[in-house]
């Protein structure tokens, strides 16, 4: 791996790191509109299931395209210059989304709003390099927590916004708070030199990292059709399997990787990736369900709650999701990541499981979905803490860009195998998915999440060893 940069750099103040945090609460509100108010623009689009299906998965794909270039880019060349041009693609994209008057200029936007996911891992590189390690923890449990709280937050306020003003004020405004934020990250953060800008950019071995993702994430995307096409599906995986091989090959050749392998040998870059991909599916499964089982009809299991009422019952995960950060990085400061992480994995998979059977009144649901984003938001930070603490600092970008990617995938697979489990649920007399596939969609969840702690396990002899 390279070495780590011993020149001091300038210490940054608080104004700094708050610009940071407002343009991460900006992103995510960008990034979190469109699922919420998808039935209004399948309405005022004319689109179909399938055309609204290909819309809510495309700034996730492309996102996860772009999180680990720009995290690479920004270690190269310095995060700062890298995060204000890319947030001008961004920008552009949310002017582009919030005007289009079809379809095909939406996608457009959409996969320029993509940048977006670049903007943590250049942040975190940011901090880390102009905060001491103690502050840096504190600093990147905000920025994280802030981004948890906006993707909420754009949820909420979506719905409102688009059928009190419009669609297209559905994008502009967080798109006019990007701006405003980008400004003062300008204006507040120093400038940070290139740290190897004479080495060559690994193109084949990005490439084949973004040809890899995206044939992962179009395969998630299949799986819930696997009974009708399983041809398809069954290729996709195959392709998935020959990319990612020929990219581990590329990247043991190159004299300067996208991505070190030996990097992602350090138990701490590792292990933070398969417990990120297990917290995320359960943070992803409890979103969609509790969502869910809030607009059932009060027939049956459900509360026949609207768009309003959930807003109000999901409003304390808000909450708890905003302040997950910040006291996941202090208490990564205080108790280490290790002991962190293990509590909230802990809180996770108690809430999850309890979910089971305690699913009957709305106080249920409410407090239970407020643990979960507690504890996830908390787990989160404390990963990043741990991945940025294992790796060189010139590494810091590529390496929590993985993990960022690793959320994705893990939200991604949650979801759509929650999907098919309630699809496999439904009553043919009545259409709608019996109780017992939300149960088994928590219970699945909970303990994929409990299971991570084996990982813990596994360090900690590697680590004795």
């Amino acid at each position: 791996m390279s070495r780590t940069s011993t020149a001091a750099p300038p210490h940054i103040g608080r104004p700094a790191v708050l610009a940071l945090g407002m343009l991460a609460v900006a992103t995510a509100a960008l990034e979190s509109v469109v699922t919420p108010a998808l039935p209004l623009l399948q309405r005022e689009l004319a689109l179909s299931p399938a055309q609204g299906a290909l819309l809510s998965i495309t700034l996730l794909i492309t996102g996860a395209l772009f999180a680990p270039v720009a995290g690479k880019l920004g270690d190269r060349y310095g995060a700062k210059r890298v995060l204000i041009r890319l947030m001008a693609v961004v920008a552009a994209g949310g002017l582009l989304s919030a005007l289009a008057p079809n379809l095909p200029v939406l996608l457009v936007g959409q996969v320029l709003q993509g940048a977006m996911l670049g903007a943590l891992p250049l942040s975190f590189i940011l901090v880390r390099k102009y905060l001491p390690p103690g502050e840096s923890q504190v600093a990147i449990g905000l920025v994280t927590g802030l981004f948890m709280g906006g993707g909420m937050a754009g949820t909420l306020i979506a719905g409102p916004v688009a059928e009190g003003l419009s669609r297209h004020w559905m994008f502009a405004l967080p798109t006019l708070a990007i701006v405003v934020a980008t400004l003062l990250v300008n204006a507040l953060m120093p400038h940070d030199p290139p740290a190897r800008a004479e080495a060559r950019i690994d193109w084949p071995g990005m490439l084949l990292l973004s040809a890899t993702l995206l044939a992962l994430m179009a395969w998630l995307a299949m799986v819930p059709s696997l009974i009708s096409q399983p041809f398809l599906v069954g290729g996709l995986a195959v392709l998935v399997v020959v990319l990612a091989t020929r990219w581990v090959a590329v990247e043991r050749r190159a004299a300067a990787p996208m991505v070190d392998l030996r990097m992602l040998a350090v138990p701490g870059m590792w292990s933070s990736c398969v417990i990120t991909f297990a917290v995320c599916v359960g943070t992803s499964v409890a979103t969609y369900l509790v969502t869910q089982l809030l607009a059932a009809s009060a027939d049956g299991y459900g509360f026949a709650a609207g768009a309003t009422d959930i807003g109000k019952y999901l409003l304390p995960s808000l909450v708890a999701a905003a302040a997950s950060g910040p006291i996941g990085g202090i208490a990564a400061r205080r108790f280490g990541t290790r002991a962190v992480t293990v509590i909230g994995i802990a809180v996770m998979a108690a809430a999850l499981l309890g979910l089971t059977v305690l699913h009957t009144e709305v106080w249920h649901l409410v407090v239970a979905k407020a643990l979960i984003a507690l504890a996830g938001g908390v787990c989160i930070t404390a990963l990043i803490s741990s991945t940025t603490a294992a790796v060189d600092q010139d590494d810091t970008g590529i390496a929590t860009s993985l993990v960022l990617v690793t959320r994705v995938i893990g939200s991604a697979v949650g979801v759509q195998a929650t999907g098919a489990i309630l699809t496999a649920a439904v009553e043919p007399a009545s259409g709608v998915p019996a109780e017992w596939g939300f149960v088994a969609g928590f219970g699945l969840a909970g303990v994929v999440t409990a299971l991570s702690v084996v990982v813990f396990r596994i360090v900690k002899k590697g680590d004795k060893a």
